[in-house]
């Protein structure tokens, strides 16, 4: 088990990655950006690709077992003074960006996934590790994600780290298709 930065090849496992730790969201997004006759799984590997943009491989730490991209973390701090939520924000990010504005001062796991044969290992704690790790270093006072209301077993995987809920907004479902209502905001302060 080695970690790396993402590079350019990864693209195809991290677009896998951070549509299973969006549970299915990402997917639904990609398809409304597809062009016609595009496959949504082309625009999410197109974006992983870019050299820049918060989706970018530059931003993502991947773990590898076995030769293989077996699961990422992307992650971003989040100022001690968010900006407030902006009016023309799609509906569907409000719930998401309102909970972020709640962890001023700390780390965001933005993305932590691991492929579904890599599980059950430890390379999720092994992510979460780094991402604490990376948090101390830039010197905020503790860390945060949100996860979906019905995704018990990451939100059991947090809880054994220390993370406890803080708040929760309900999701803006649209035509998603999803049994989630809720995200919660988890945090773990330093």
């Amino acid at each position: 088990m080695t970690f790396r930065p993402a590079a350019k090849a990864d693209a195809a496992a991290l677009a896998e990655l951070v549509n299973y730790a969006g549970e299915g969201l990402p997917l639904y997004l990609w398809a409304k950006l597809a062009k016609e006759q595009e496959d949504p799984w082309d625009v999410g590997r197109a974006r992983a690709a870019r050299e820049e943009g918060a989706f970018s491989y530059r931003n993502a730490t991947v773990i590898e077992q076995d030769g293989e991209c077996a699961g990422c973390l992307i992650g971003y701090e989040i100022p001690d003074m968010p900006k407030p939520v902006s009016p023309d924000m799609p509906p569907i990010f409000v719930p998401f960006q309102e909970l972020e504005n709640l962890a001023p001062g700390t780390w965001y796991i933005n993305v932590l996934a691991v492929q579904p044969k890599f599980r059950n290992r430890g390379l999720g704690v092994k992510l979460i590790e780094l991402a604490e790790e990376t948090g101390r270093k830039t010197g905020k006072r503790g860390m945060s994600l949100i996860v979906a209301d019905k995704n018990i077993g990451a939100q059991r995987l947090y809880g054994r780290q220390g993370y406890t809920q803080r708040a929760s907004r309900k999701m803006v479902i649209e035509d998603w298709n999803t049994e989630n209502e809720a995200g919660l905001l988890l945090v773990k302060d330093f």
